[in-house]
């Protein structure tokens, strides 16, 4: 008798299927998000709060994102351990009581020590959701899987500078912090208790793992595309505030609700992606978000007035095209085995790029009287992804057709 306990759920057929586990994964993704970003809105008041320059506020996604190397990176350990239901729980609840030492901070170094632990435990997130996604569903629907899980990003990037204006009247920065430190924890215990899938252990980092992604081109290639990319939405978004405010004249409520109004086409956008993706495949579709999305930062540095806030909607509608292709093909690299491990090598790098030395480098040119040309320069680099994207040659056979975890894996 043939042995389906590798059979995706209910056949590749009902992707309705997918969608409970999909939502629940997606709503702790949010919170994940929302933390890590929403001091870019709330610096204004940060550095006004605590004195500090342009810069040293660009540093503090810097800790973020290095925090968020490190247990991205040993992330596989913990998982192999508490299998990734369990990763995904800790999460959530740990990432929520790191939110505490932040609204405890009393000065810039305690708030980078806050911050850093906040990444930390972000960070243990992703691997072992995408893995966990992966299994429950179909390789045939990855693309639209895929696109719904990256709805929590795109949807943060709408609500961080909403929630920001609507609360900064009710509460101080430190207030809003805190407030998102509960919604984590509640959502991790809820998932503790309620989710679905994850019950299956993941593959820690070892010596065979590294030797089969390292001897993939593609895991290379791969990992500079994921450092444009999120350097593209991520290290735009995170001082977009600070140069609409400092270069343009904009008062603080007028950038934050126009970078969020900015955003809402993000979450339509990334499904027409995920479409693109299970039609033309993943370095087409990639080719094409790094040449319109270079272009798009480029004129973001060079056009002023009614230019810059027509950019400030263009951009980010195609920026947030990349994470559905560009997950999509990381999940190719490699067998299914070492799929995790190669989200915990490439997201690090990545974040320390684009999420950090990004951001710390366009505040330092903001400094220098030379804000525009930080989004200048990152335009062209993004710009230049389109080659090595075009080029990009995933293994064949490495994308199993079957696409699943086992029945019991699923939950």
């Amino acid at each position: 008798m043939k042995n389906t306990s590798h059979m995706p759920l209910n056949g590749p057929q009902r992707f309705q299927a997918y969608l409970g586990p999909l939502f629940f994964l997606t709503g702790i993704f949010f919170l994940n998000f929302l933390v890590r970003i929403i001091p870019a809105p709330l610096l204004p008041a940060i550095e006004a709060d605590l004195g500090v320059s342009h810069a040293q506020a660009g540093s503090l996604f810097f800790f973020i994102s290095v925090g968020y190397f490190l247990t991205l990176l040993c992330s596989g350990f913990l998982s192999s351990k508490i299998k990734h239901k369990s990763t995904i729980v800790l999460s959530a609840v740990t990432l929520g009581l790191a939110m505490g030492c932040v609204v405890l901070s009393w000065n810039l170094w305690s708030l980078r020590g806050g911050l850093f632990l906040v990444g930390m435990t972000a960070g243990l997130y992703l691997p072992s959701a995408i893995v966990t996604l992966t299994a429950l569903v179909h390789t045939r629907h990855w693309g639209k899987a895929l696109a719904i899980h990256e709805l929590a990003p795109n949807l943060g990037f709408i609500a961080a500078p909403l929630i920001s204006e609507a609360l900064l009247g009710l509460f101080s920065w430190r207030g809003i912090l805190a407030c998102l430190g509960g919604a984590s924890v509640a959502i991790g215990l809820a998932y503790a208790r309620f989710g679905g899938g994850g019950r299956f252990p993941g593959q820690a980092p070892n010596a065979a793992s590294f030797k089969i992604l390292f001897g993939e081109p593609a895991f290379w290639t791969m990992m500079a595309l994921f450092g444009l990319g999120i350097g593209g939405t991520l290290g735009v978004y995170t001082m977009l505030p600070l140069y609409l405010i400092t270069v343009h004249g904009m008062e603080r409520h007028v950038a934050n609700t126009l970078i969020g109004v900015s955003r809402i086409s993000g979450p339509f956008m990334v499904f027409f992606a995920g479409w693109a993706n299970d039609r033309m495949g993943p370095k087409h579709t990639l080719a094409l978000v790094f040449l319109f999305t270079g272009s798009a930062t480029v004129l973001l540095g060079v056009l002023s007035g009614y230019g810059i806030t027509m950019m400030v909607f263009i951009q980010p509608i195609l920026a947030c095209c990349f994470s559905p292709p560009g997950f999509a093909a990381l999940s190719a690299v490699g067998p299914k085995e070492t799929r995790n491990v190669a989200v915990s090598l490439t997201i690090p790098m990545a974040f320390i790029t684009g999420g950090g030395l990004i951001p710390g480098a366009i505040g330092f040119m903001g400094d220098s009287g030379i804000f525009s040309l930080g989004f200048v320069g990152l335009g062209v680099l993004i710009f230049m992804g389109f080659l090595p994207a075009l080029l990009l040659r995933p293994p064949e056979g490495k994308v199993e057709s079957d696409g699943s975890a086992s029945k019991t894996d699923r939950g």
